[in-house]
């Protein structure tokens, strides 16, 4: 691949992204393809794609991300596409499960050969649906269910009567505590091994300062989880019980300084971009709150912790917002995000031309290269050429964009239009 920027000299991967975040010239185009569990692959799409490419058959694909049942990109398949950025995780997963031991899981839909992990117990009910058990303890009610005509799980509800005169705030902060310091030493040992045997960008996912993430409000990796756990509840909570959520946020901030006090000494520079949250405030059509909903309860809390990152790091924040975000960009500029994902350019006033011009100097975006609900899964390979190849040459001037697709690659997208997608990278490159 040759490089667009014949001003500047080849970079390792790890360089390339450390430019980029700073909004600097790059020799090529920095791509992302695994790192976080909002810029990955699904494992069957993992599987046809590595075969595609490596031309090798019989390679089994980890799980890395149950939930949404992700793949590995491992490093062969990295190197191979030219990804740039790798990333560190937590060490229990959606459902409170560590990524060890892994087994042999058959996808039921189209009968992929993946890996998981050992405490990846489920069972099928009489419609051939699989349901999943938190912390692999099937003594519990499940928490998650597979329909088998999908690829991945679905949060159950779990929510207990709701009694408003006994409801605790407590309660929806069960998940919330100081890390150990097994913990923070399993962040060290995963950033150093990648630190110093890949030259990789490294992307790191913070653990619990998501405030208000919708998909952690079910707490599927809990086994008996209190308080307001039903996602229609928990919306309706944040407007009709605004001081309870507001008391839950306070405990969680507490409790997430705590947490990056404890990591930032420990981790140094050699993390470059980390994820803080994954609440979605965007539908199709828009926002679903007002800015003003944002100020008063999201964004107080976002900057303090934003703020101490940046006080104690040199650590790019990043935080992942779906739907049509506009009128909320300003104010989550202010609060300290430096990298917005996954720039949903179908949404309403998401025109990439637009964000690019209004807020290219004080955002990085990672991801918008292509649209994951239409042209990725249902255009043709031209089409997914072109709308790749159109998005690359907005999002890139100026530097400031790494590349990944609106959200992650499902399963079911055909070989063809991946590999077309990534021509269009490399061409561009």
């Amino acid at each position: 691949m040759t490089s667009k920027n014949t001003q500047v000299g080849p970079m390792t991967p790890r360089e390339r992204l450390a430019v980029t975040l700073e909004h600097k010239p790059v020799d090529k185009l920095c791509v992302d393809f695994g790192a976080g569990g909002q810029t990955g692959i699904g494992c069957c799409a993992v599987h046809r794609l590595r075969e595609a490419v490596l031309g090798k058959s019989g390679h089994v694909v980890k799980v890395i991300e149950p939930y949404q049942m992700l793949g590995e990109v491992d490093e062969e398949l990295r190197k191979a596409l030219e990804l740039d950025v790798v990333g560190v995780h937590p060490p229990c997963d959606m459902f409170g499960v560590r990524q060890e031991n892994f087994k042999p899981f058959t996808m039921p839909i189209d009968g992929t050969q993946v890996l998981v992990a050992g405490d990846f117990n489920y069972t099928q009910d009489t419609n051939g649906d699989l349901l999943m058990y938190p912390q692999g303890d099937m003594t519990v009610p499940p928490s998650a269910k597979m329909p088998k005509s999908s690829y991945f799980w679905d949060a159950l509800n779990r929510q207990q009567p709701i009694d408003e005169s006994k409801l605790d705030p407590m309660d929806n902060c069960e998940e919330f505590g100081v890390m150990t310091d097994e913990d923070v030493e399993y962040f060290r040992q995963k950033i150093d091994w990648y630190y110093e045997n890949t030259d990789a960008g490294i992307y790191m996912t913070m653990p619990g300062v998501a405030f208000g993430d919708i998909a952690l409000v079910p707490a599927t990796w809990m086994k008996n989880p209190k308080g307001i756990r039903d996602v229609e509840e928990w919306y309706v909570s944040t407007a009709m019980r605004r001081d309870y959520v507001y008391k839950v946020f306070e405990k969680q901030c507490e409790i997430g300084l705590k947490n990056i006090e404890k990591l930032a000494p420990v981790l140094g520079d050699k993390v470059q971009a980390v994820f803080v949250s994954g609440t979605d405030f965007g539908t199709q059509r828009g926002p679903f709150i007002s800015p003003q909903a944002y100020r008063d309860l999201y964004k107080p809390f976002q900057k303090v912790i934003n703020d101490k990152i940046h006080e104690l790091t040199s650590w790019k924040i990043f935080i992942h917002s779906c739907g049509g975000i506009y009128p909320l960009i300003p104010d989550m500029i202010e609060a300290g995000f430096d990298v917005l994902n996954p720039v949903q350019c179908s949404a309403t006033d998401m025109d990439p031309v637009r964000l690019k011009k209004e807020f290219g100097s004080d955002l990085v975006f990672w991801g918008g290269g292509v649209d994951t609900q239409k042209t990725l899964p249902f255009g043709t390979p031209e089409e997914v050429y072109r709308e790749v190849t159109e998005r690359i040459e907005i999002f890139r001037e100026n530097s400031g964009f790494v590349f990944n697709s609106i959200h992650n690659v499902q399963s079911n997208v055909p070989l063809e239009n991946m590999l077309a997608m990534f021509k269009a990278i490399n061409d561009a490159r």
